[in-house]
């Protein structure tokens, strides 16, 4: 008999149906919210437990409130990681969402030949249709090989980032010695706090561990400061360094666009304001200001100016994003359209792809050694679901007619 404790969809195919349909309301979702706005790609790819090569796709892009929202789309498996197999995926994911490649403002990816080759490289085959689709290589991590360059090449900071490597090593490379390591800091506080020189409450003086300092990750080189005043006459060479490695990241039209954007800062009242800058900005991208919306543009910014200089309501705005939020509540996006139109687009150029790269740590999580079997399509159906959890709890449980 068929009694409704039985009922408990637990088969398989019951459960991969059930989370089908989950991944399929929560995209819907995300299509709606996105509408025909503007929106930029970001892309990554890596290969899972079981060495098949993954494409993360994720959309940005700046929704009625002013904020810049993020939304994972799918993982799509592909046979190999060359420009066309990517090409070839991206439109097959563009065709089944409707998604059209002229509303593309944006393209975020890694720095591999595949994804940013100059001639061939998917983001040149996007931008041939349609050249407003600007590639932007992720900042933070431009940023981070420039310092990596710049520290191999200096032998001061080479030889004390081995020396800080060696230590880590000896003090944690067995589980005695970091135990030991451990016990030592703890008795440590524990007489500091007894002499009252160190003060106890939530989050403080919590238990920590050394690591090891990684080429991406330059921020556990904080130590490093302590060394500036005794390296200060080569410091003044690798500033030199710096200078060509930027040179060579980062290219003229990024570098531009980076220059233009900055005008719009609204930090220590807009004093990056620049009204040329935004100008040029303007006829940057050609195809979302008319001929006389440029002609028209610099004397919207010359009134803009004045007018948000002299509101208090943004005064205490230290960041772009709070700033378009701070538009929308007041209604000046209505008074100057142009303008919020350039902060729109300055919102959605990709400064970093850690929105991606958290797909694949997501990944490793639905995806397991021991969970190695499980299907391209319930894999891409379990993320979306995950991933975007926020989204599916908004779904209607009713079907709407």
């Amino acid at each position: 008999m068929n009694a409704p404790g039985n009922n408990q969809m637990i088969a398989p195919k019951i459960q991969k149906q059930l989370v089908n349909a989950c991944a399929v309301e929560t995209t819907n979702a995300i299509l709606a919210y996105l509408g025909d706005r503007w929106f930029t790609l970001l892309l990554d790819e890596a290969r899972d437990c079981s060495v098949k090569e993954k494409m993360a796709v994720v959309i940005r892009y700046v929704n009625k409130h002013g904020e810049v929202i993020e939304l994972f789309m799918a993982v799509v498996h592909v046979a190999t990681t060359t420009v066309a197999c990517l090409k070839e995926a991206i439109d097959s994911l563009f065709a089944k969402y409707g998604l059209s490649v002229a509303r593309l403002r944006g393209q975020g990816y890694d720095g591999a030949s595949n994804m940013s080759g100059e001639f061939n490289g998917l983001k040149s085959l996007i931008m041939k249709e349609n050249p407003y689709a600007l590639y932007v290589h992720c900042f933070a991590h431009q940023l981070q090989l420039v310092v990596v360059a710049v520290a191999q090449a200096n032998q001061y900071v080479s030889d004390f980032m081995w020396i800080v490597g060696s230590i880590v090593n000896t003090s944690t490379s067995s589980c005695k010695r970091a135990d030991k390591l451990r016990q030592l800091e703890h008795d440590r506080k524990v007489k500091l706090l007894e002499r009252g020189e160190i003060s106890s409450g939530r989050g403080l003086n919590q238990e920590t561990s050394l690591s090891r300092p990684g080429d991406t990750q330059w921020g556990s080189h904080h130590s490093t400061l302590c060394r500036i005043e005794q390296m200060l006459p080569s410091i003044i060479e690798v500033i030199d360094i710096i200078l060509q490695e930027m040179d060579s990241r980062f290219s003229e039209t990024t570098t531009d666009l980076l220059i233009y954007m900055s005008c719009l800062d609204p930090r220590n009242s807009f004093s990056r304001f620049d009204v040329q800058k935004l100008v040029h900005l303007a006829h940057f991208y050609e195809d979302d200001f008319s001929w006389n919306e440029r002609m028209l543009v610099e004397q919207e910014l010359e009134t803009y100016i004045d007018d948000v200089r002299s509101d208090e309501r943004f005064e205490d705005i230290s960041d772009l994003g709070a700033f378009a939020k701070k538009m929308i509540e007041t209604m000046k996006n209505r008074v100057f359209l142009l303008v919020y139109r350039m902060i729109e687009l300055a919102l959605l150029l990709p400064v970093a792809t850690a929105t991606v790269e958290r797909v694949f740590s997501t990944m490793n999580i639905v995806k397991t050694d021991l969970r190695n079997k499980i299907g391209d399509e319930w894999m891409n159906d379990s993320l979306i679901v995950y991933i975007e959890k926020d989204v599916f709890n908004t779904v209607d449980n009713e079907l709407s007619l």
